[in-house]
């Protein structure tokens, strides 16, 4: 899963093995709904995040023939000067957490202040998503039980947290009337409200209505 904690946002959510095949196709498809400047990266301590971005933000250096003998150095990928990479990595002891080291892995630590870098937020994004998603839940007969039905329940699932779903996070508050001895009061949004991407709380039938898709005419 990649995450927009600003924003609540689920920008992708793919259900698979963790492969480096895989973080490729994750990094490609956030990659789809970001703008640049580029945003700071952070991630738990799997290596293969590192080489997947590096795919994604990278620009080649050439080095010329020098004409002595031998095979000529190869090209070099170094990462883009705005790609910002951090990663969170937990050391565990008899099943506990018993330390947390926060590493940058691109950018300059001065670009980088040290409280962004944590994965809190996606953290808990997972918990809440296992703990609604019937096909993730184990040792029961509610899992899925085909990886092409989990797909579909997860682009599902990440439709209705960004359209439908409410965050307290992200309500703000609306000013009563004048002269209306009112409590304040606030007003729940959605992730894509809070990008003004759409104006209004999305019903279940408004998501399951929309037409997401034309057909030709032809």
């Amino acid at each position: 899963m990649s995450f927009a904690p600003v924003h609540r946002l689920i920008l992708a959510l793919l259900p698979g093995p963790r492969t480096q095949g895989m973080a490729d196709t994750l990094v490609e498809e956030t990659d789809r709904f970001i703008a640049r400047p580029l945003p700071l990266f952070v991630s738990d301590g799997l290596k293969m995040y590192i080489q997947a971005l590096l795919r994604r933000y990278h620009y080649t250096r050439e080095f010329a023939r020098t004409g002595k003998p031998g095979r000529p150095r190869k090209a070099l990928q170094l990462p883009l000067q705005e790609l910002r990479y951090a990663q969170v990595v937990k050391k565990r002891r008899n099943g506990r957490v018993v330390g947390v080291e926060k590493r940058i892995i691109f950018g300059s630590p001065d670009d980088i202040p040290r409280s962004e870098i944590s994965t809190s937020y996606i953290e808990r994004q997972n918990l809440t998503l296992r703990q609604e998603n019937h096909r993730l839940e184990r040792k029961t007969l509610g899992y899925s039980k085909d990886d092409k039905w989990l797909g579909y329940q997860c682009t599902f699932y990440r439709t209705h947290c960004n359209f439908v779903r409410t965050n307290d996070a992200l309500k703000i508050p609306v000013e009563p009337p004048q002269k209306a001895y009112l409590r304040r009061k606030y007003q729940k949004r959605t992730p894509l409200m809070s990008l003004g991407i759409t104006d209004h709380v999305w019903s279940m039938d408004e998501l399951l209505r929309y037409p997401y898709y034309k057909t030709s005419t032809n």
